[in-house]
């Protein structure tokens, strides 16, 4: 049996690559968008691709499985959960695909799949385990366990309410996880946990960086699991208490997923935009310009006017998916042998419209021109109380409420940057805007978004524990 892990470090997401090496064939499951990157490595591997298979209706990026129907691959879903957590595409389709109930088996050359119905994170999530009959085997060596079981934690089950915007799904859905969870503890020990996500992924809020683990290890180890020992009522409150506030953009995955990704058959290819054509794109209310530079500073400084910020390190689809909406025409500005990779980020969450990119030369050649700029005032934490003696000022605070709960500012507004669109109508100040979070990495995504809707903003960086904790 072949396996192959595949790890997107920006969204902490693992797929897996499992094939048989006796029939040269393999399936792919919790594909991304961009299957080109999968095809690549079964073909690598002297593997064909025949299979795809989902364990839920993702939130946090595009699925790729509708993309391999496209082209004629068959596809495995979930037919659990109720009518209101179907793949819609998939109903009544002519694609080649297979719905499964739990305890349904399917295979892919001599290896056997069985699914296991374990909601909770989500009501039609099932996991898969993975048996080798091909190698003598008669009994499963390991669960694909989806945003069922992390390393070190379990997926949480308030994403239908807190993303997703179903009311009062929180609660069921935590004793639905609870029910899964007595499952997974009737599993053998020496099962192999093989998670959908690492540490990073916002499906959970303490996910471990280790990429595999087994039912014994999680079963003693794994808090969220112990958590259960407590009972029902212990379990729920333990899995909802301190869970983060969820990226803006998890809805539109939701609902994408479900109803069906648009099918692009391959990545955008933006044109280059050079430094005379950008008076004409910004004058056009759509197009918007992502900086992805990884120097906050510099982008503060001098930036285009109404750029948005997103740089392009691990936090980039996270920062990006916040501010930016799916009818929005993206120009990238990076350097050009980062274009594809930051093209490929922003297709993984359906941001699809990247007309063009610009350089750095071509920046430069604007500015020299010159072509208008924005700054953003910036400042360190430690000067902000001088700051405020010049003039009142509004302080907000972007970071998420439970870190916003154990210390904060005197008079803060506190609104986690991820969610900042939903809430812009709570922000009803007229004084300058003093944006921080914990390091000012956040705070700078964030004092683009306002600087963007017409705020006054001041950039407020530096270490906000070392500050208060030296406060006296």
């Amino acid at each position: 049996m072949l396996f192959r892990q595949i790890f997107d470090e920006k969204l902490a997401q693992y797929a897996y690559l499992i094939g048989c090496q006796a029939t040269r064939e393999a399936i792919i499951f919790d594909p991304e968008r961009d299957i080109d990157q999968y095809i690549a490595l079964a073909e690598r591997e002297g593997m064909a691709i025949v299979a795809a298979a989902d364990t839920h209706i993702h939130a946090d990026y595009l699925s790729g499985l509708r993309e391999f129907a496209e082209r004629g691959v068959r596809v495995y879903a979930s037919d659990e959960g109720g009518d209101d957590w179907k793949y819609e595409f998939l109903q009544g389709s002519s694609y080649d695909h297979v719905l499964l109930r739990d305890g349904d088996t399917f295979q892919v050359g001599n290896i056997r799949f069985t699914a296991l119905h374990t909601p909770g994170h989500t009501p039609e999530h099932v996991s898969y385990l993975v048996t080798d009959l091909g190698g003598g085997a008669s009994e499963p060596m390991g669960i694909i366990s989806g945003d069922f079981v992390f390393v070190g934690d379990l997926g949480r089950p308030d994403l239908l309410e807190s993303a997703a915007g179903v009311a009062g799904a929180m609660e069921p859905s935590a004793y639905r996880l609870y029910g899964s969870v007595q499952r997974f503890l009737g599993l053998d020990d020496y099962l192999q946990v093989w998670p959908a996500h690492g540490a990073g992924s916002a499906c959970g809020k303490a996910l471990g960086a280790v990429p595999e683990s087994t039912v014994g290890y999680e079963r003693r180890y794994n808090t969220a699991i112990r958590a259960a020992e407590g009972g029902p009522d212990a379990f729920v409150k333990a899995i909802l208490d301190g869970q983060p506030e969820p990226p803006m953009y998890f809805a539109r995955m939701k609902r994408d997923n479900r109803h069906g990704p648009p099918v692009l058959g391959a990545l955008p290819s933006p044109q280059h935009i050079y430094a005379g054509d950008i008076p004409a794109l910004l004058a056009e209310d759509r197009v918007v310009v992502l900086d992805t530079r990884l120097d906050r500073s510099a982008f503060l400084a001098h930036h285009l006017p109404g750029a948005l910020y997103a740089p392009l390190n691990k936090s980039f689809n996270a920062a990006a998916g916040s501010v930016l909406d799916e009818t929005q025409h993206i120009v990238l500005f990076a350097e050009e042998e980062h274009v594809e990779e930051a093209v490929r980020d922003l297709f993984r969450i359906g941001l699809d419209h990247i007309i063009g990119y610009l350089t750095p030369d071509s920046l430069g050649a604007y500015q020299e021109a010159g072509g208008d700029m924005e700054t953003i005032e910036e400042i360190d934490i430690t000067d902000l109380a001088a700051r405020a003696d010049c003039a009142p000022l509004h302080v907000l605070d972007v970071r998420g409420s439970v870190e916003f709960a154990e210390a904060h500012l005197p008079k803060a507004q506190n609104i986690a940057y991820t969610r900042l669109i939903p809430r812009r109508n709570e922000i009803t100040t007229t004084l300058p805007i003093a944006v921080h979070c914990k390091s000012g990495a956040r705070s700078a995504v964030a004092a683009a978004l306002l600087a963007r809707w017409g705020h006054n903003v001041i950039h407020v960086g530096g270490d906000f524990d070392a500050f208060v904790h030296a406060a006296p």
